[in-house]
C-alpha cells in the first residue's frame, strides 16, 4: 500500500484495497466515482489517473493518509465551502469529502445528469448498490457537518427567501401527489437550479446557509422521487445522493431520512431489497433522539417493504406493527412538515403491499379495503397505486368480482395521473385480467390499454 502511494501506481493500489476490505469492482467504482470499466483497465494497467483533480479526488474518497501521499489533498487544503480548491464535478455525484463545497458540486452534477437520457427503462439498474452503498450512508450519519456560510460576493440573502423556497417545494409535492411526476419534475428542476445558485453564488450568514441547504436537500429529494416515479432510475438515485449530502449540510436529519426513504422505496423496487432495509435502519437510528412518531412510522413502513421482498416475514411483521403504534400517537413535536400524507391509511395500504409481496392474498385485499376509506382524497397516484394493487390480491384470491371493481377504481384514478411507475401496475393488472375468461375482464383489459397508451405518449 505504501509503495504504491508512493509510486501514485493506482491500479495495483485499487486491487490492494479490494482485496484487503473486500470490495467488488462496483463498489470501488462507486467510492471514488470513476466508472466500473474504467477501474477495470486502471487495475490491468491499461489506463492510467494522469488529471490532478482526479488523482486527488480518488485519494480523498479512499481517505489515503496526508502524510503518506506526495499531493495535497482537497481536505486538508480546501480555504473554504466554495473556494477555487473545491472539486469538480464528478460523474456520479458521489465522491469526495462530506463538505459543503462537495455538497454545492453534488447539486451541480444533478443538474448536469439532466441532459442524459430521459427514456424510461425495465432494465436492472446498476447504480451504487451493496456495500458501495452502505459506505456512502454511513458516512452521512458520522461526517462531521461544517458551517454553511458565504460572506464574500454576492447579493445578500433578502428575509424571507428560504420560506419563499420552501413553500415551492411543497406546492410541488402537492401537484404531483394528485397529477403524477411527469407533469412537475421541470418545475423540480428549475427550483432546484434556483437553490443552487443561491447556495454558490449569494451571500449569506450560517443560520440562512443551512436553511438553503435544507431547502436542497427537499428540493433534490423531491425531484429524485419524480424522476423514479417516471422509471428514470439512474437519475433519481443521482438526485437522492445529492440529496443526501444537503441534508448533513443542514444539521438536520430529518431530511437525510427523507431522502433515504425514497432511495428505500427504489432499492427494494429494482431488486436491492437489502440496500433498502439498510438505509432505513440507518435513518431510524440517526433520528432515534427526536420526538418524530410520525417519521419514524414512515421509515418502518418502508422497511417492512424490504423485508417483505427478502421474504423476511417476522421482521416485517415486527417493522409493521410498530409503525403501527407510532402512526396511532398522531404527529409529534418534531415531525416534518413534508410528511403531511402520512396517516393510517398509508400505513394500511403498506401493509396490504407487504401481505401481497409474501403471498398472502386475502389479508392484503381486506388491508387495502381498509386503506381506501382513509387516504387523502387529492393523493390520486396513491390510492390509483392501492387499487391496481388491491385488484391484483383480489384476483390471486380468488375474489374475481372485488377484483374487477378494485381495477375499475383503479383505471378511474389513473386517468389524470402521469406515471410511469403507475403505469407498471397497470399492465400488472391486465396480466391478471387476461387469464380470465370473462367479457367483462375483455372490457377492463382494453380500458386498462387505452390507459396505459396515454401515459406512453406524454412519457
Amino acid at each position: 500500500m505504501r509503495d504504491s502511494l508512493a509510486e501514485l501506481d493506482f491500479g495495483r493500489l485499487s486491487k490492494r484495497l479490494r482485496e484487503i476490505v473486500p470490495l467488488r469492482q462496483d463498489d470501488l467504482a462507486g467510492i471514488t466515482g470513476l466508472t466500473q470499466g474504467y477501474l477495470s483497465r486502471l487495475e490491468a494497467g491499461r489506463v492510467q489517473l494522469t488529471h490532478i483533480d482526479r488523482i486527488v479526488e480518488y485519494l480523498d474518497s479512499v481517505g489515503a493518509p496526508a502524510d503518506l501521499v506526495r499531493l495535497p489533498l482537497r481536505a486538508a487544503t480546501a480555504t473554504g465551502p466554495f473556494s477555487d480548491a473545491s472539486p469538480p464535478p464528478s460523474p456520479d455525484g458521489i465522491a469526495g469529502p462530506w463538505t459543503a463545497s462537495r455538497m454545492v458540486a453534488a447539486l451541480h452534477d444533478v443538474m448536469r445528469g439532466e441532459h442524459a437520457t430521459m427514456r424510461p427503462s425495465r432494465r436492472r439498474f446498476l447504480g451504487l448498490t451493496g456495500t458501495a452503498l452502505s459506505a456512502y450512508i454511513h458516512q452521512w450519519g458520522i461526517a462531521d457537518v461544517e458551517p454553511v456560510v458565504r460572506a464574500l460576493g454576492g447579493a445578500r440573502v433578502a428575509p424571507g427567501l428560504v420560506a419563499s423556497f420552501q413553500g415551492t417545494i411543497d406546492s410541488l409535492r402537492t401537484m404531483d401527489a394528485s397529477s403524477g411526476s411527469a407533469l412537475v419534475a421541470g418545475l423540480a428542476r428549475a427550483h432546484l437550479g434556483l437553490v443552487h445558485e443561491t447556495l454558490k453564488s449569494a451571500n449569506y450568514d450560517e443560520k440562512t446557509g443551512r436553511g438553503l441547504a435544507g431547502i436542497a436537500a427537499d428540493t433534490a429529494t423531491q425531484l429524485g422521487w419524480f424522476h423514479f416515479d417516471a422509471g428514470h432510475h439512474e437519475l433519481a438515485q443521482r438526485a437522492l445522493l445529492a440529496a443526501l449530502r444537503a441534508a448533513h449540510a443542514s444539521g438536520d436529519p430529518r431530511y437525510g431520512a427523507g431522502a433515504l426513504s425514497y432511495l428505500a422505496i427504489q432499492s427494494y423496487s429494482v431488486g436491492n431489497p437489502r440496500d433498502a432495509v439498510t438505509a432505513m435502519q440507518a435513518a431510524r437510528e440517526k433520528i432515534r433522539t427526536l420526538r418524530a412518531s410520525h417519521l419514524e412510522a414512515m421509515l418502518l413502513t418502508r422497511q417492512a417493504r424490504g423485508h417483505a421482498k427478502l421474504g423476511e416475514q417476522q421482521a416485517c411483521r415486527r417493522a409493521l406493527g410498530r409503525a403501527a403504534e407510532l402512526a396511532d400517537y398522531g404527529p409529534a413535536e418534531q415531525d416534518p412538515g413534508w410528511l403531511y400524507w402520512m396517516n393510517r391509511g398509508e400505513i394500511l395500504g403498506q401493509t396490504a403491499s407487504c401481505y401481497l409481496q409474501l403471498g398472502e392474498h386475502k389479508a392484503a385485499a381486506d388491508h387495502f379495503g381498509r386503506a381506501a376509506s382513509t387516504l387523502n382524497p387529492a393523493d390520486l397516484r396513491t390510492r390509483a397505486l392501492f387499487a391496481s394493487r388491491a385488484a391484483s390480491a383480489h384476483f390471486l384470491a380468488g375474489d374475481r368480482e372485488d377484483g374487477f371493481e378494485a381495477a375499475e377504481t383503479a383505471l378511474t384514478l389513473a386517468t389524470n395521473v402521469q406515471s410511469t411507475r403507475l403505469k407498471e401496475h397497470l399492465e400488472q393488472t391486465v396480466e391478471h385480467l387476461l387469464a380470465i375468461p370473462d367479457p367483462r375482464s375483455s372490457e377492463l383489459v382494453e380500458r386498462s390499454r387505452q390507459v396505459i397508451a396515454t401515459k406512453e405518449l406524454s412519457a
